[in-house]
């Protein structure tokens, strides 16, 4: 039995057979709609979401399974206080796989010692996003055709952006990546990122403040919100949540085969009037992510699909 907690729990090989999956089950859907007949999925969802957890219930549901759940902490015995060691051990004897979300660092990683079940990390405070880098990953191939050799912005919240963290593990281990991260100060990368990632494996980046001293260089232009629910200051959150705002007057310098991700929501950082660029490509990202997870589920609960 296996789970997901961190893209570094796949290798390299198995992230490039799981893309190859999914772009399989974007073409054939009809050969996987009935591959997880009688399987049940467990979202359990501790802190709000709309894409992760809509499109692990679309990619269940597109296999042939069923789904089970809650949206919110209230709606759960944790109101009452319960464990997620508590909550999993009861859910093990409901479902087959669970995806798990919470607003604490290391929550699905004790689910998942106590678990009889996959559990999958759905997103753990402003640690990690592992199913959301499946998603980016297939979408930047999908759109330049390769993972490695590139130059990668990632732009906003650097400091809690769990997605921004997840990728950034997962790319380093492809070939000629390069990373400009463009953020304010007060939300830097954090240092053991930096340290740890980066540093450790000689990866070429550097750090700016201004996104137009960097978006003519970009390959992949990686847009995040700043995230309202990691901050204990409503004031900063204030000062922060407009620093940066992607408009077409800011494209113009940008390269025309350079592509805009997001991992949505956004907010106020990408301009509406962007949507109609045809390097805009956030929407087909969350699309992505459907396949992304479908593919996934199969491989832990080891359906062979011929």
């Amino acid at each position: 039995m296996r789970h997901l907690m961190n893209p570094l729990d796949l290798s390299v090989e198995e992230l490039d057979q799981m893309m190859d999956l999914a772009c399989d089950i974007e073409a054939h859907p009809e050969k996987y709609a009935h591959a997880c007949d009688g399987r049940k999925l467990a979202t359990c969802f501790y802190e709000p979401s709309t894409r992760t957890r809509l499109s692990f219930e679309s990619a269940m549901l597109s296999l042939g399974g069923s789904v089970l759940g809650f949206s919110s902490a209230d709606s759960s015995s944790a109101a009452k206080g319960e464990t997620v060691a508590d909550t999993i051990r009861v859910i093990s004897g409901y479902a087959d796989i669970c995806a798990m979300r919470h607003p604490k660092e290391g929550a699905p990683m004790v689910a998942a010692m106590y678990s009889e079940i996959p559990v999958i990390n759905a997103g753990d405070g402003g640690h990690q996003h592992p199913t959301q880098t499946l998603a980016d990953l297939l979408t930047i191939r999908k759109l330049k055709g390769r993972l490695g050799n590139l130059t990668i912005g990632l732009c906003g919240d650097l400091k809690f952006g769990r997605t921004v963290h997840s990728l950034i593990n997962a790319l380093v281990r492809y070939e000629g990546i390069r990373f400009i991260l463009i953020s304010p100060e007060e939300l830097r990368l954090p240092s053991y990122i930096r340290d740890d990632v980066l540093m450790a494996n000689n990866i070429e980046y550097k750090e700016v403040i201004r996104l137009e001293e960097a978006i003519p260089d970009l390959d992949i232009l990686y847009m995040t919100r700043v995230q309202r629910e990691r901050f204990f200051n409503e004031e900063e959150y204030i000062r922060m949540k407009d620093f940066y705002v992607l408009n077409n007057e800011k494209l113009e310098a940008a390269r025309p085969d350079m592509y805009i991700l997001h991992p949505l929501p956004r907010v106020n950082e990408i301009a509406v009037e962007v949507d109609s660029d045809p390097r805009a490509a956030y929407f087909r990202q969350a699309k992505n992510g459907v396949y992304m997870r479908m593919a996934l589920i199969l491989t832990l609960l080891e359906v062979k699909v011929c």
